[in-house]
């Protein structure tokens, strides 16, 4: 008789690795990155795959790989998170943050995808149930027709960005209503963006040496922030350009409620237009354009810097802020040009200074902003996340994650150089190569430098 104490012990049973959808794609996912995961990634059906100490990516449903079927990299990832097919666990820039440095420092390098790669992804998409028409795309994307910087084309991509609504941009901005980087002098307690903005607004000022009776012809004038800020504190003259209606009516909305009605001429026109205005060649004693260039286009940009310089008298200065892009750094992307910034175009700021020479000016200081924009974006990020439902009220939640998306990575770009922004001045000599200019920086920064 055999006692149990006799029987040879029980093998416990071997535990089977659950396979779901994450196992499934997880050898997918690293073909085509070129390695490992860089992120853990939890699936619709609750698996997981992926380094456990990583960002988690959340798919929450099978469209996000539909999406990303039909429209492959950055867009078809962007447009997943912008209707919640994806989210990530953590702060949206933090998980980016996160994200970024692990595929830098695993040296990630996809390899452009094979036919025999699609045929995979297709054959894994069936089984997984995610095949199927084209998901719909989000009606915050922009669908511009007609001939690239056309007039046409223009105003509609100006008014898709810009026209969103006045509301909106009440609701994002500070009270200078300022839509540009900011200069941050201090970082005392109670220091903040309207602060900022005025300190930009007052150096711009300065820099253009305005004084009492001076015009200044303010291309891209947004809300007016600029152009209101030098007529009142500076009692300049100024002749206001946007292609927004929107802007337009604010600013000659808030032209009327400060009484400067005498001082400020609003044009709703393309910049161009002010070319074909005899009235304004070589009118003006200053001229700026704060972050309007990126919208002009490579191909336009030498014409914008001859009206810039034509409409300045001699020993004129104009100013130029303007976002640029890293030397080997993509400007905008497929995110940015289809959601926010159509028919964008940045360059590397060297490039833009040659072609300010080339137009007839002289330049005379380039100042780099760079650290100043992660401030001032952050500081629109905040109040985004802050006030998050009444931006969704206001907008709707695909247009808010849009936002949150857009200020997120615009703020990682400019922390990471990939993408910068200088104020650059520029004088008009006369003939005889005389540009009246101030010896030192000492007359807008206060002290030598």
């Amino acid at each position: 008789m055999t006692t149990t104490a006799d029987r040879p012990p029980v093998k416990p049973a071997a535990r089977r690795t659950p396979t779901g959808a994450a196992q499934r794609l997880e050898p997918l996912a690293e073909r085509l990155l070129g390695g490992q995961l860089p992120v853990r990634v939890r699936m619709w059906d609750g698996s997981e795959a992926g380094p456990e100490d990583a960002p988690t990516v959340h798919v929450r449903s099978r469209r996000a790989l539909r999406r990303l079927l039909w429209e492959p990299g950055e867009l078809g990832l962007a447009e997943a998170y912008i209707t919640g097919d994806i989210d990530l666990a953590e702060d949206l820039g933090d998980g980016l943050r996160a994200m970024r440095r692990a595929v830098s420092e695993r040296g990630l390098t996809p390899p452009a995808p094979s036919l025999a790669d699609r045929l995979r992804a297709a054959g894994t998409a069936l089984r997984l149930g995610a095949v199927g028409p084209r998901p719909p795309v989000p009606a915050a994307r922009a669908g511009l027709r007609g001939a690239l910087h056309s007039k046409a084309r223009d105003r509609a991509a100006i008014s898709h960005h810009y026209d969103l609504s006045n509301a909106f941009y009440a609701l994002l901005l500070d009270e200078t209503m300022a839509y540009s980087c900011g200069y941050w002098t201090s970082d005392a307690p109670g220091y903040g963006p309207a602060d900022a903005q005025r300190d930009k607004l007052e150096l711009i000022c300065r820099k253009l040496g305005l004084r009492p009776g001076a015009r200044l012809l303010d291309i891209g004038c947004g809300w007016g922030s600029l152009t209101l800020h030098a007529a009142q504190h500076h009692s300049v003259r100024v002749t206001a350009v946007t292609l927004a209606a929107e802007q337009a009516a604010y600013v000659r909305g808030q032209v009327a409620t400060r009484g400067l009605e005498e001082l400020v001429e609003v044009l709703n026109i393309d910049y161009r237009d002010i070319a074909g205005r005899p009235e304004t060649r070589g009118a003006y004693d200053a001229v700026s354009t704060i972050e309007m260039g990126e919208h002009v286009g490579d191909a336009e940009y030498p014409a914008f810097t001859r009206i810039l310089h034509d409409s300045l008298r001699p020993q004129g200065r104009v100013l130029v802020q303007q976002m640029s892009r890293g030397a080997n750094a993509p400007g905008g992307g497929a995110f940015i040009e289809s959601y926010i910034a159509p028919d964008m175009h940045m360059r590397p700021v060297g490039e833009t200074v040659g072609l300010l020479e080339g137009s007839g000016l002289e330049v005379r200081d380039v100042e780099a902003l760079r650290e100043h924009y992660v401030l001032t974006v952050d500081a629109w990020r905040r109040t985004l996340e802050e006030r998050w439902a009444e931006f969704v009220a206001l907008v709707g939640e695909e247009t808010a994650r849009v936002w949150r998306l857009y200020l997120v990575g615009g703020a990682l770009a400019f922390e990471e150089r990939r993408m910068g922004v200088d104020q650059i001045l520029c004088v008009r000599p006369d003939r005889a190569g005389k540009a009246a200019m101030p010896a030192t920086r000492r007359e807008w920064n206060g002290a030598d430098r």
